[in-house]
């Protein structure tokens, strides 16, 4: 398995704070079948600036300590970019890291509970690089989860959607794992993703959800998933069925 999202690089954002939690996690993630994972501390979120050549050096740094304790876990340096009004200059400065070397796939992050209004201009600029949009956590985003018609129309344009894996099996509650389901069934997800970190129900269930997958929609998705991780891990095109409209239920007086 490949995680296309993870916080284990230590002490440079709310994800791992040592080293020593670096490796306990790096062990649950082989534990769970995980064999490559890419390192994605957050990025100008408002709290965590985590420019790109630290990011490179700070994975080199944990594949030395993960070769060293002979776990074998393959890691690459990416980061999760929240949107920002810097994001292009950044993109033009070299300064963000991508999924994969051809520098195709980004990592986008909105707010928890907001998709700003600049979002699909920024989305439509970078795409025009020739650049895919991965929509980190959309099953989290409480004004996705209140108008779907937004993550809709972000994959109908060829943006790419992340669903952690946690989220997809109830780990985040019931109403998120409704709809990550609800995303998943209507071809609005393409992977499952850690997105681990060092605290309480953010570690590895990607095996788990991918079981789940199995057996709610059937062999071919579970395949599905897994060869888009590596196909974005790769720099090659996801393999994606039709995109369908999530339509929430409406109830008025009288009905």
């Amino acid at each position: 398995m490949i995680d296309l999202h993870s916080h284990l690089l230590p002490n440079i954002d709310d994800g791992s704070k040592s080293i020593r939690a670096s490796l306990r996690l790096a062990q649950d993630a082989v534990d769970n079948g995980v064999e490559a994972a890419l390192m994605t501390p957050h990025h100008r979120n408002g709290q965590y600036v985590n420019h790109k050549a630290d990011v490179v050096r700070l994975t080199e740094e944990f594949q030395n300590q993960l070769d060293h304790e002979n776990i074998p876990l393959q890691v690459f340096p990416s980061q999760e970019v929240r949107i920002n009004g810097e994001l292009l200059n950044d993109l033009d400065n070299d300064d963000i890291l991508f999924a994969d070397e051809g520098n195709r796939y980004l990592l986008l992050e909105f707010p928890d509970d907001d998709v700003p209004t600049y979002s699909n201009d920024m989305i439509f600029n970078i795409m025009q690089r020739g650049i895919s949009v991965q929509i980190a956590h959309p099953e989290r985003n409480t004004k996705i989860m209140a108008d779907p018609d937004i993550l809709y129309h972000l994959i109908e344009k060829g943006a790419v959607a992340q669903v952690t894996a946690s989220s997809y099996v109830g780990s985040f509650g019931k109403k998120v794992q409704k709809f990550a389901e609800s995303i998943v069934v209507h071809n609005l997800g393409h992977v499952f993703v850690s997105d681990a970190h060092d605290l309480p129900n953010r570690n590895y269930e990607m095996r788990e959800a991918l079981d789940k997958l199995e057996k709610d929609l059937g062999t071919p998705y579970k395949k599905l998933f897994e060869t888009n991780a590596e196909a974005i891990l790769d720099g090659n095109d996801v393999e994606a069925m039709i995109p369908e409209p999530i339509v929430k239920r409406r109830f008025f007086n009288g009905f």
